[in-house]
């Protein structure tokens, strides 16, 4: 089954909380995750972001909304506990608790009247947490991005494709300074390049680098030659990008001899541009934040 969303978990969550007493929302997540039969893999599953699991956000923000509508409280950090108004509620008998029935507290309407906060949807049908919305508008802004960024690499020219990747493997850390890179990386024809290059400023490794501004994939018999270039180049590291993918037979191939041969396909190029800034630009910085519960702490 699917991993619930928040406003399925309140219920539940509300019901462990029946017997008065404080509980740890860390044990709460744990049993919680248990009744609905969550699998090892469902419990792992990360927010885009990859900072927080699905499931330990959606039951986190169950219980920030059912604390802002007065049916539990938090004695102390990461503890809640039921309020009289909570088990007023499930005297009701209600068949689930949603933001409807929330919307029936003064204080938890002037919560939502404040934050402006709407209850977003994925495709399927589930109501979104607020960093899940934020995480998964991210992901798509960027996923859009490596597109175009990968359409642009591979109509720029080959003097063009040759700088950036310079600029990539020097922001990445390797190749010294972006002059010593640029001297070590040259034109080989066949719209690629190639070059040995430092793994560090110090010089302490070689690399040798080939990359092809190709649309076709790139086969075994080019890995195999490049290959042979490292050993002639006595080199025991290669970095292959492309701009296009690898075949199964070349990827099969990397992965049985003994030099250490890193592909980088298309995609894996536009994401190491996105990450180490080279073609974007940032527009604008959202930071996310929470409450430190620790500055209010008083002795």
């Amino acid at each position: 089954m699917p991993i619930p969303d928040y406003q399925s978990l309140m219920l539940p969550l509300l019901r462990r909380l029946v017997d008065g007493e404080a509980h740890n929302l860390r044990d709460l997540i744990t049993q919680l995750a248990e009744e609905f039969a969550l699998t090892a893999e469902e419990r792992k599953e990360l927010l885009p972001s990859g900072q927080q699991s699905v499931f330990d956000n959606r039951v986190s923000w169950a219980k920030t909304y059912m604390k802002k509508a007065g049916l539990l409280e938090s004695p102390r950090r990461g503890w809640v506990r039921i309020t009289p108004r909570g088990r007023a509620v499930l005297k009701e008998e209600p068949e689930h608790i949603d933001v409807g029935l929330l919307e029936r507290f003064e204080e938890f309407r002037a919560f939502r009247a404040r934050s402006k906060i709407a209850t977003p949807k994925e495709p399927g049908g589930d109501e979104q947490s607020p960093e899940e919305t934020l995480a998964r508008a991210y992901e798509a802004l960027r996923q859009s991005i490596l597109v175009e960024l990968l359409d642009q690499v591979k109509s720029a020219s080959p003097a063009f494709f040759e700088r950036l990747v310079v600029e990539l493997l020097v922001r990445m850390g390797y190749g010294g300074s972006f002059q010593e890179a640029a001297r070590a990386i040259g034109h080989s024809g066949d719209e690629g390049i190639d070059g040995i290059i430092k793994e560090d400023r110090l010089g302490l490794d070689a690399i040798y680098v080939q990359a092809k501004r190709w649309e076709q994939a790139v086969g075994r018999p080019e890995i195999q030659r490049f290959a042979g270039a490292l050993q002639g180049h006595r080199a025991r590291k290669g970095v292959f990008l492309t701009t296009a993918t690898f075949s199964k037979e070349a990827i099969e191939y990397v992965e049985r001899i003994d030099s250490k041969i890193v592909l980088i396909d298309g995609k894996q190029l536009a994401e190491l541009m996105f990450e180490y800034n080279v073609g974007v630009s940032t527009v604008g910085t959202y930071p996310v934040k929470k409450v430190d519960i620790d500055f209010f702490l008083e002795d």
